[in-house]
């Protein structure tokens, strides 16, 4: 997994504004969500991929274990699955002609629901009380792109926590459109996986300094069974 290096002035920053370095660390188990973002086939498997992310196969164990925290503290789990379909190639064309021919013909082979590429990571713990999400952007949370908020508010979670591929992509973006739904986010570090150490490091700097919290899964662990002891006593 990538090691945390967060610039101590960002955590001094947060400090300063919040009167503390985690301000969603009082977890209530029971309005906590994890969403998964994008640990799917297309982006592990380098056979069939768009979009590799060597890195992801590695927090795989790490989203395992948080989720069965989450579950056992009384929360829910989301696995977010990145989707192309007819509507991408004109409401984001944007996006299309970004690309080359070739390779949007990857991404739309290994994206397609249904496709090999669509599927979420076989390793992965999903169990039938989960719920999965289709998006059809990068960010799950903005418009037009899934359900995922107004499924995460029936179900009374105001809290979210963020893990998947790729941090500096998918994930981030979800999490700073989760912030701005008002929903408190957290980007878990060592459950969020990208291309590059620098990258990693550089966007959970700057979703920390202004948009929510980082901890990593021994942290948020704690903190929800901390929470769960609290609401028993």
């Amino acid at each position: 997994m990538h090691p945390l290096n967060i610039p101590p002035e960002i955590v001094a920053r947060v400090e300063a504004r919040c009167g503390r370095a985690h301000p969603f660390d009082d977890l209530d188990p029971r309005r906590t969500a994890f969403v998964v973002i994008d640990l799917q086939v297309g982006f592990m498997d380098p056979a069939i991929s768009h979009a590799y992310c060597p890195m992801a196969e590695h927090i795989v164990a790490a989203v395992n274990r948080l989720a069965a925290a989450v579950r056992e503290t009384g929360g829910g789990v989301f696995w977010i699955q990145n989707t192309h379909d007819a509507r991408c190639d004109t409401e984001w064309s944007v996006m299309q002609r970004m690309a080359t021919p070739a390779a949007r013909a990857r991404r739309v082979a290994a994206m397609t629901e249904g496709s090999p590429g669509h599927a979420l990571w076989p390793a992965l713990d999903v169990r039938a009380e989960d719920e999965k999400v289709l998006k059809y952007r990068f960010s799950a949370f903005i418009q037009g792109s899934s359900d995922l908020a107004a499924r995460l508010r029936a179900r009374g979670f105001d809290t979210v926590l963020i893990g998947g591929t790729v941090t500096n992509v998918c994930c981030e973006s979800s999490a700073r459109d989760a912030m701005m739904l008002d929903f408190r986010t957290v980007m878990v570090a060592d459950c969020n996986a990208a291309n590059s150490d620098a990258e990693h490091n550089a966007s959970l700097a700057s979703f920390w300094n202004i948009f929510g919290d980082v901890m990593t899964v021994e942290h948020v662990i704690e903190r929800l069974r901390i929470g769960a002891a609290d609401k028993a006593a």
